[in-house]
């Protein structure tokens, strides 16, 4: 909303997120070996400060190229963290023997990321109509900030080595690249389903097309992380269904073919089943890599998926929420075949 209400049209935006992708694309594998080389609890903390000087671009040039300098700094943040929190989380669970609840407890980070939006939605309308874009982005800038303080108080486990030289950059990336390739299946199924994801950049504008007071997005939208959260809770403790996502997408189509605020109930459920799949994917693909470089091997799903998010931002500018659906279900197709 902030990049369209400051005179932005939709293929500008489109732009600015396939900046953001771009970023990712060139960043997204070498930041994953840099965690694996040296700290993934590093990686975190550099990565909030990084998505809070973005943040902080936006606000003090609320301009194309202020907003795309921010999505660059978001970009190599993010690219920080996918991977680096995986891996760390998956081999702290491991340094106890407990890699087999590394599925619940990730589908529970999932749900609490997105109970989170909740209370975020009902701070953002009170600081929208206090203070505007700029209120809420000074506070966007202190949140980022906080998490990177909150990421230096991780434990991170000492990963065993075989030679009393830890291996270089160079050697960590390599051998990274070379774990995903027998389990590329894996790996496949993370980049497809994460890349639509990059569809929840655009909610709140579907929220407006569909004639909701740009004051009242947040509320009018905050079911649909919640719903998010429960597909995701499921995730942890219902089996797989490749029906699951191709239903999501069915209900998409309806959704925005309605494109009456009342269709927001249908993008929230699915929003829901999306999440149950993708806690299923992305749990598989931790189970499978036995490469030390974990956060490596979770880069290459994570640069992948970079690669058919701009497939999504470009149907957002051709045929907006219907053509996103159409994709949904191709994609569920490809999994249901797994």
């Amino acid at each position: 909303m902030l990049f369209a209400d400051s005179g932005l049209s939709d293929a500008q935006i489109s732009v600015l997120l396939a900046i953001w992708s771009l970023t990712a694309v060139v960043f997204e594998v070498p930041s994953g070996a840099l965690a694996d080389r040296f700290s993934r609890r590093g990686s975190l903390v550099v990565a909030g400060a990084l998505q809070a000087t973005g943040y902080a671009a936006w606000v003090l040039f609320p301009s194309f190229w202020g907003f795309a300098a921010g999505f660059v700094l978001w970009g190599l943040g993010g690219t920080l963290t996918s991977g680096a929190f995986e891996a760390l989380l998956y081999d702290g669970l491991a340094a106890n023997g407990d890699e087999d609840q590394y599925g619940r407890l990730n589908a529970r980070v999932d749900t609490i990321e997105l109970i989170a939006q909740v209370p975020v939605a009902v701070v953002a309308t009170a600081l929208f109509s206090f203070g505007g874009y700029e209120l809420a982005g000074w506070m966007s800038v202190a949140m980022c900030l906080g998490s990177s303080v909150i990421a230096l108080r991780f434990p991170e486990p000492e990963r065993d080595s075989e030679d009393d030289e830890e291996p270089g950059y160079f050697a960590t990336l390599k051998a990274g690249l070379r774990a995903s390739i027998p389990i590329k299946r894996a790996v496949l199924a993370v980049a497809l389903v994460y890349a639509l994801d990059a569809f929840e950049e655009y909610f709140t504008l579907l929220a407006q097309d569909w004639d909701v007071p740009t004051v009242w997005v947040p509320l009018a939208t905050i079911g649909v992380p919640l719903m998010g959260a429960a597909g995701a809770s499921l995730g942890g403790r219902l089996p797989f269904r490749g029906w699951v996502l191709f239903a999501s997408g069915t209900l998409l189509i309806v959704a925005a073919w309605l494109a009456v605020p009342p269709a927001i109930v249908l993008l929230g459920l699915f929003y829901g089943l999306y999440r149950f799949v993708l806690v299923h994917v992305e749990t598989e693909l931790q189970h499978r890599i036995e490469s030390d470089a974990r956060a490596t091997v979770t880069s290459v799903a994570a640069i992948g998926s970079e690669f058919v998010a701009f497939a999504v931002y470009g149907l957002w500018v051709l045929g907006s929420a219907v053509a996103i659906g159409v994709l949904v279900l191709v994609v569920a197709l490809v999994i249901w075949r797994r």
